[in-house]
């Protein structure tokens, strides 16, 4: 692997703890971190209340390019994850999903979109 994959995959690894310590002081459990499954895989799962959020973490420049980073096409693969998600959870059957992303940005607080799109 070539050293400049290393470093963003190191990059974003560092966004997806801060992702996970921002939704910790907004009073969210986690569940679950980098859930992987044959069809698609989900950076962050978390819990507040009655909800079940779905996280995609994006590190970039502004906020813009990272929301335009989650494609359709990485909806549908987290969407198809978080069904995978759901079915080893039954205990969890009744509570309301959402799909969410957070994008870091450098030098700036986070940006917690809940709701980025809908199943």
């Amino acid at each position: 692997m070539n050293t400049r994959r290393i470093a963003a995959e190191k990059r974003g690894r560092r966004a997806e703890t801060l992702a996970a310590w921002f939704l910790r002081l907004k009073a969210y459990r986690i569940l679950a971190r980098d859930f992987k499954t044959p069809v698609g895989e989900i950076d962050l799962i978390a819990r507040r209340g009655r909800t079940i959020a779905f996280v995609e973490v994006k590190r970039r420049q502004d906020l813009t390019q990272g929301l335009e980073a989650v494609t359709p096409r990485a909806q549908a693969r987290i969407m198809r994850a978080a069904q995978t998600f759901m079915a080893g959870r039954p205990d969890l059957a009744q509570f309301d999903l959402r799909f969410d992303v957070i994008v870091i940005n450098p030098g700036f607080w986070p940006h917690h979109l809940q709701g980025a799109w809908t199943s």
